[in-house]
């Protein structure tokens, strides 16, 4: 691996190679049978869990380094790896293994008037950079969910999960080469130089399609700035819970508390709680006695204080931020009508839930909200891919061009349209 001594013309040359090398597996991976893609995606599989020892070791000496500088809990959470999350992590490549290739799939047919035939049919995108933070499973999910969809991928970890990442990928390296398919379609970059990012952002000579960012806040926005490739992303997981006037309450009590609780520093985790001032009597004290017997902080609005006075003072900035951490925003609003409004107000796009019994209400609230993923009475925390039943995801994208929402294989393709005549002339 470079190190910090490394001058920026090695980097630049690194990069460039990396990326001449992506280009060259993408075009054999392009053409790769499903069934050889599968066997590789199972054989990573089994070398991941073959490789456990190595990767807990890796794991350990990154969170040694984390703990010592005194990185976030949630970002420690998204750090650490264990025997169960290793599980998950091979049973993933081996559901995206499962899942029907997209590449060659037709999307639309139809025949013009003159006879000729036309089909829009799915194709690979080409190579694809993927820069993250703190999650080393992404080593995983990303090379896996590019192989299949015909992918060759360039992975560039954060320094904090380097050890970690570095040993997964070995277990997927392992995984192609056993298969026959070339040792580039996978490849992670052997330097923590910021100036690799960099290069990545320029496009590598052309050679890099579209960008995928996983991470905070300063990474992605530098992302969205510098980039001069497509990029799938999202900024926040800024999420919202609302809850209706019909409301079933006990379901509105499991629904928030795991909404906010269960994985705190996930990018689904709900940051903004609204009650229907309707029910403020019956529904806002028990679900936020919940809440706080479960160890989160609650910040209200005044009118909430006046009713649990032991919330601390909500600030405008408040319902603006995304915590990653045990600590939600209330409000109380007037109806669905005003979740919306205050949604939209302040929402990341990323991931929104309502919970009502009144169906209508819900049609409403979806209508109305201009996010990636809405839930009607489901936890905020199944905005994933694996959720969805993708096996995984490469990401969440709140963008409205290409691909929205989690982005698993069939988003990490294009398509073209082949056109089938018999002579036909334009006159």
């Amino acid at each position: 691996m470079l190190d910090q001594a490394d001058t920026t013309t090695s980097v630049v040359d690194l990069m460039q190679d990396i990326g001449v090398r992506a280009r060259a597996a993408a075009r054999q991976l392009a053409l790769a049978p499903t069934a050889t893609k599968n066997a590789a995606l199972e054989a990573m599989a089994d070398a991941i869990l073959g490789a456990q020892p190595a990767i807990l070791a890796a794991n350990a000496a990154d969170l040694e380094q984390a703990n010592a500088a005194q990185m976030a809990p949630a970002l420690i959470d998204r750090l650490t790896l264990d025997a169960g999350r290793i599980a998950a992590m091979a049973e993933g490549l081996r559901v995206v293994a499962a899942l029907p290739d997209p590449v060659g799939a037709r999307i639309d047919a139809w025949t013009r008037p003159n006879g000729i035939e036309i089909e829009r049919v799915r194709t690979p995108l080409g190579v694809i950079g993927v820069i993250y933070e703190s999650r080393p499973n992404v080593t995983a999910d990303a090379g896996a969910l590019c192989l299949k969809s015909g992918n060759a991928v360039i992975l560039r970890g954060g320094s904090d999960s380097s050890r970690s990442s570095a040993a997964i990928h070995a277990a997927l390296v392992a995984g192609l080469v056993k298969s026959g398919l070339p040792e580039d379609a996978i490849q992670i970059v052997p330097s923590t130089d910021r100036a690799a990012v960099g290069e990545m952002l320029k496009g590598l000579g052309g050679n890099l399609d579209v960008i995928v960012p996983r991470g905070g806040r300063s990474l992605v926005a530098r992302v969205q700035d510098e980039a001069r490739v497509p990029v799938f992303a999202h900024l926040e997981g800024l999420c919202h819970v609302y809850v209706d006037r019909a409301a079933d309450l006990a379901m509105a009590v499991d629904l928030v508390v795991n909404s906010k609780m269960r994985r705190t520093g996930i990018c689904g985790a709900a940051e903004t709680l609204l009650v229907d001032r309707k029910v403020a009597a019956t529904h806002l004290l028990p679900i936020l006695e919940a809440l706080r017997f479960a160890g989160c902080e609650i910040r209200a609005t005044e009118e909430v204080r006046e009713r649990y006075p032991t919330a601390e003072p909500a600030s405008a900035a408040d319902f603006d931020t995304e915590y990653l951490d045990a600590i939600i925003s209330v409000a109380l609003v007037d109806g669905v009508e005003g979740a919306i409004a205050h949604i939209e107000a302040h929402s990341s796009h990323h991931t929104e839930a309502i919970v009502t019994e009144d169906i209508r209400v819900a049609d409403a609230f979806f209508a109305g909200i201009d996010s990636a993923i809405l839930l009607h009475n489901a936890s905020t925390q199944f905005a994933d891919g694996g959720e969805f039943g993708m096996g995984a995801e490469i990401g969440i994208a709140t963008g409205k061009m290409h691909a929205r929402g989690p982005v698993g294989v069939e988003q990490l393709t294009s398509f073209n349209y082949r056109v089938r005549g018999s002579g036909q002339m334009r006159p």
